[in-house]
């Protein structure tokens, strides 16, 4: 899953980016609101951690932008040095998921960040069962039985992220975005989606048949449950 972090405060910037980098998440960052929007403009994101004090604008402002943007479900953690019960509600109810004042533990918005995928997908835990396969999202780890699954960690990205969308047609520029991040930066013309893709099925089917694993020409990926 990819993730933007909007905070002009760069050392806790730093600190999130890598803490959530060694969670398994694709993170890019934006210091400044215009630079904020150029990014949104370009991509879409899982996940959204904005600060409400930048230094070129209001991140209430930004909220309102990124809400307004059709077809779009960024899930947005407000963060904010701010503990004021109206700064709350305002974020809240400006669009925001969550809100977390700081300081905060890295654990918490991690913790915070599962709550709201198990809820977006309906998820009664950070399990999902798919045809015999268990996908344990906090872990990044997928077993057939009592048996590990030996995936790369792109390739339990790929599959983390069709399961999530199970049932769903996902197209590969989409799911190149939520996986590598910056579309502007990879050639569109590669294979290299799809060659990992063909090695995540081949390694599904070294456990069971993986014909719920579709693949939908010239547009995309499916998991069918």
């Amino acid at each position: 899953m990819n993730v933007l972090i909007i905070e002009d405060e760069r050392s806790l910037g730093l600190e999130m980016a890598g803490f959530l980098g060694k969670e398994g998440f694709v993170v890019e960052h934006a210091w400044k609101k215009r630079t904020a929007e150029e990014k949104i403009f370009v991509n879409n994101f899982d996940f959204i951690l904005l600060d409400l004090g930048l230094p070129d604008g209001n991140g209430f402002d930004l909220l309102k932008i990124i809400r307004e943007l059709p077809g779009r479900d960024d899930a947005i953690i407000v963060l904010t040095a701010s503990g004021g019960l109206d700064d709350r509600i305002r974020g809240l109810e400006g669009g925001a998921d969550d809100y977390l004042p700081k300081p905060f533990a890295l654990t918490e918005l991690l913790a915070r960040m599962h709550a709201i995928t198990r809820r977006k997908h309906k998820l009664e835990m950070n399990k999902v069962n798919v045809h015999g396969f268990t996908v344990d999202i906090g872990n990044r780890t997928v077993n057939f039985g009592s048996e590990r699954v030996a995936l790369t960690r792109k390739e339990f990205d790929i599959f983390n992220y069709l399961v999530l969308n199970k049932n769903r047609v996902i197209p590969r520029v989409s799911l190149t975005e939520h996986v590598w991040g910056d579309i502007l930066e990879i050639n569109s013309d590669s294979n290299f989606v799809d060659v990992h893709v063909k090695n995540l099925r081949k390694k599904l089917s070294a456990h069971a048949p993986a014909d719920w694993f579709e693949t939908v020409r010239s547009i995309g990926y499916r998991i069918n449950i």
